[in-house]
């Protein structure tokens, strides 16, 4: 694990990319049929934590392989679920920087994710993990360092969880986010210092 340097940003920063929630879920709503699957770190959550991966490694097959963010991938596809949501695609467009995985990653009600640290995950090690919100509920509790993180429906965020970080769905409705791994580059770092 690389060795961090000066941290450049706050822990959470909202960037300046909003997207329609009303289409957003017309497009989760296109992968109505599909499976998610559950995620494998089970020491890390009760509940339901489940994923349907949009980008993974390339030429992985296994639905658990397709649902990890690798820190060692260097290659990465887009699977043929993406091929489905049109506005899922023109979103990621939007980001002018390397994807990596691209996951729907779902929180059922009455679940949690335990705090725990994705230490390769902060822009200053070169891997950072954006959030754009699909569905939410007011009963979603993300604390981050222990400070909650509202995050609405179309917005797009920034969050260092190589710092402490856990979830809370203690409401009656799905939370579910899209959550892409980028790698940070200079048009990543001026959207960044521009909404910091």
């Amino acid at each position: 694990m690389a060795e961090p340097t000066q941290v450049q940003f706050p822990d959470r920063v909202r960037l300046a990319l909003n997207f329609d929630p009303g289409r957003l879920e017309d497009d989760l709503g296109r992968l109505r049929g599909c499976e998610w699957i559950g995620h494998f770190v089970k020491q890390n959550y009760d509940g339901d934590w489940s994923v349907i991966p949009l980008r993974a490694q390339a030429g992985a097959t296994h639905p658990v392989m397709m649902i990890y963010s690798s820190p060692t991938a260097k290659e990465f596809e887009d699977t043929p679920l993406l091929a489905h949501t049109p506005y899922f695609r023109e979103l990621l467009a939007a980001f002018e920087c390397p994807l990596g995985a691209v996951r729907l990653m779902r929180l059922g009600p009455g679940s949690i994710i335990k705090e725990h640290r994705d230490d390769d995950l902060a822009f200053e090690r070169g891997t950072v993990r954006l959030h754009v919100p699909i569905t939410t509920n007011p009963h979603v509790e993300f604390l981050l360092n222990g400070s909650r993180v509202v995050m609405a429906p179309g917005s797009t965020w920034y969050l260092r969880l190589s710092d402490p970080h856990s979830v809370s769905n203690n409401g009656a409705a799905d939370r579910v986010h899209l959550v892409i791994d980028a790698l940070a580059n200079d048009w990543l770092a001026a959207a960044l210092h521009g909404a910091a």
